[in-house]
Order: structure tokens, then sequence, then C-alpha cells
């Protein structure tokens, strides 16, 4: 993906954001000079990938297969020291916008609708092989649960939410003509480098092509701490 783009992404996400009162914490607007000016005291948001995540998960197209998301806060499987036992991330889907069939090994996590258009979310169970089930999948919407055939579409209008277990897998897209989504998540610790499955290979984080200055750092970009 090229710089140009996804500073542009950024900032309308930013901007959808700011029309639903939705604030990000100040570390979400730092340059790359000031974050070189930060110091140890701010590890837990480079060990624990918190910030800026955009992917076109390898597709070239962000536009039909991609998430933009920024992790809030997040605790770390691999770093005891890091006692934080949930995660909570801000997403934009655009219309028809595709993140692909997944699952989580551990995670367990709420997907909520915060306001917007319509989420679609498909849901299979996976087979001992980790392939698509045709076994019916137990759903748990808003304090519903029901089961349903394997490759269910639920719809998720503002405000309704939908609990997603692990091996379960999902993909879910913002409905045709609803306008784009401000999609929560609220979960157990997220470690996207060792907990993800997707049901095809992708590339979880893009490629940068370089074709003008970075105005917001992705996560994995901070320049580590200068030593005390």
């Amino acid at each position: 993906m090229k710089r140009s783009e996804l500073n542009k992404f950024i900032a309308n996400a930013i901007s959808f954001m700011d029309q639903h009162s939705f604030k990000l914490p100040p570390f979400a607007f730092w340059s790359r000079e000031e974050w070189e000016s930060k110091g140890h005291e701010y590890d837990e948001i480079r060990d624990n990938m918190l910030g800026w995540d955009v992917t076109d998960f390898g597709s070239g197209d962000f536009v039909k297969i991609g998430l933009l998301l920024f992790t809030l806060r997040n605790g770390n499987q691999q770093m005891p020291k890091y006692t934080k036992p949930y995660a909570e991330k801000i997403m934009i889907v655009e219309e028809g916008q595709i993140t692909p069939f997944h699952f989580h090994r551990l995670k367990m996590e709420d997907i909520i609708n915060r306001g917007g258009g319509n989420l679609l979310v498909q849901l299979y169970n996976s087979d001992e092989n980790e392939a698509l089930a045709d076994t019916p999948v137990s759903v748990f919407q808003d304090g519903r649960n029901y089961k349903a055939p394997a490759g269910t579409i639920i719809r998720l209008t503002p405000g309704e939410s939908i609990t997603l277990m692990p091996y379960v897998y999902h993909q879910f897209w913002g409905e045709e003509n609803t306008g784009k989504v401000l999609l929560g998540e609220v979960s157990q610790v997220n470690d996207d480098r060792i907990d993800n499955r997707f049901l095809e290979q992708v590339g979880r984080f893009p490629t940068v092509e370089e074709d003008e200055p970075a105005q917001y750092l992705l996560v994995g970009e901070y320049p580590p701490a200068q030593s005390d």
C-alpha cells in the first residue's frame, strides 16, 4: 500500500470518528519526530501494538478486501508484566469491504456496531482440519443465544453486537447502501502475530511504498525508546 493512501484512509477515519463523537487518545496523532522523543514509559504502546493498523490482507485492493483499526488498549500474552486481560479496538468498515474468513484460537471477542451503516457477519464452525464445517453455529447476540445453520449471515444494525467464540470462522463487511460502519471490538488479549487462523493465506500487515511522509505511524513502525 502507498503511504499516501494510508495517510488518506486514516485522516478519513478520524473525521468519521469525530462525526460520531468518538475521540482517540493523544498517541493516535504523534508524528515520527514526536515518537522519537518518547522514552520507555511508553513501551506498553510499543510492546502491545496499540495504535493504527491498516491492512489490505495482501489483496492489493484495500477498498474491496481490507480493514482499518485502532487498538486502544491491550495486554500481552508473551510479556507477563502486562497483566491487562482484555483489549479494545475501534474499526472502520466500508460498504462491501470484506475482512476475510478467520478465527482466533484463544481470543473471545464482542463485535459491536457503534454507528453508521449495517454490518454483515457470516459464520461457520471450523472442523478438525480447520476447514469450514457444515454444523450449526452457536450464536450469542445481545443476550440472545441460539443455533443457526452453517454460513448464516447476521446483520448488526447500530447498537447491536455479537460474541465470537474461539475457532468460529467469521468474515464481515459493510452492507451496501447503508453507509460505512463504526465498529467496536471488546475482547480478551489480542495478538495478531500468533492467534489468527485465516481460511485462505493472507498478508496480515502491509508492505508500505513510501511515496510521501507518514502523517501517522502504524503499529510496528514506532522507533524504539532511547536508553535512559
